[in-house]
Formats: structure tokens, sequence, C-alpha cells
């Protein structure tokens, strides 16, 4: 007799196993070959998960380049992580990505700048706007809180636009806004 068989009552059983339940649990009735495979459940989890945040569209996409998925569900990029695709594309612009961050900053600084003008009524505001341009009169001088709020956001939008502009001359890419066509 070895080490694995165990004996009761003078009778000789073969050895013992120990059986662990399936992780996953069965079904009645069916095999568990016929059950999905626990990296195919993951990836329907992470699918229904996280599905409708990978489907919404892309703000600024950097190329025209799309993965494809292949049949174990990881991203396929073929040729384009290689060298070439490398020196084609050039590498990272970082003040062509500054610049796209501060251009989605003042697009939220122009949705609230519109907000809040519409909350004082009458032409005033734009004399306002146009002395602090000029320098006539500063922001410490608007008592108004809607005012203030006003003219704080409206400067804030001009020196965005300057850093952008900055930031465009500064980069490689040389890009164009569609808006100013």
């Amino acid at each position: 007799m070895n080490k694995h068989e165990q004996q009761i009552d003078g009778i000789s059983y073969g050895p013992v196993v120990r059986e662990r339940p399936d992780r996953y649990g069965s079904v009645p009735g069916l095999d568990d070959e016929e059950l999905a495979d626990p990296e195919e459940l993951e990836r329907w989890v992470t699918h229904q998960q996280w599905g409708p945040i990978l489907s919404l569209p892309e703000r600024y996409p950097r190329s025209t380049i799309r993965p494809q998925r292949n049949e174990s569900g990881k991203w396929d990029w073929g040729a384009f992580e290689t060298v070439d695709f490398e020196r084609m594309y050039g590498t990272f612009d970082r003040f062509f990505y500054k610049a796209n961050k501060l251009r989605e900053e003042l697009e939220s600084q122009l949705i609230m700048l519109s907000i809040i003008i519409d909350r004082v009524p009458g032409c005033s505001k734009y004399i306002i706007l146009r002395y602090l341009n000029m320098g006539v009169i500063d922001l410490d001088h608007i008592e108004n809180p809607d005012m203030h709020a006003i003219a704080r956001r409206h400067l804030r939008c001009r020196k965005l636009r300057r850093q952008i502009q900055r930031l465009r001359q500064l980069s490689r890419v040389g890009w164009c806004d569609p808006e100013e066509d």
C-alpha cells in the first residue's frame, strides 16, 4: 500500500482525491465544456461595464488609424506599433496636446460666460467689458457680483486664447482652426 491509498476496516481503497468545486459553478443539464470560458465571461462583463464609455466619440482624434480587436479581445494595431509608424508620425507633441486641453477649457469657460451674461440685463455689460479690455477700469472697480463674474470669466477667456495661440506657434504640427477659416 502506498502513501496515497487509504485503508478502512481492512479494505484498501485507491488514492484519496480531494474534489474541489468549480469556482464559477455549473448549470444543471449542461456539460462543463458547453459553458463559457472564464476569460470570455470577463470580456463580457468588461464590455457591459465599459462599453458605453468606450463607444463615446473622441473629441480630437490624433490620427485616422483605428485599431481592431483580434480573436482574443485584445487590440491589434498591426504595423502601426512599429518603428516605421513612429518615423512617419513622429513623437508626442506636448504643445499640441496642451493647446487642445486649453481649447477644451476655453469652450467650457465660454459656455459659463454665456450663462452668466444672460443674468445681467441691458447693454451696459458690453460697455463695461470694452472699458475693461481698454484698461480704463480694473476688475476691482466692478461692484456688481454678476458683472464681476462676467469680467473675470472674460479675462480668463482672453488669457486662454493668448496661451493657445502661443502654443500653436510652438507646436510642430501646425494645425488650423476650422472656425478661423
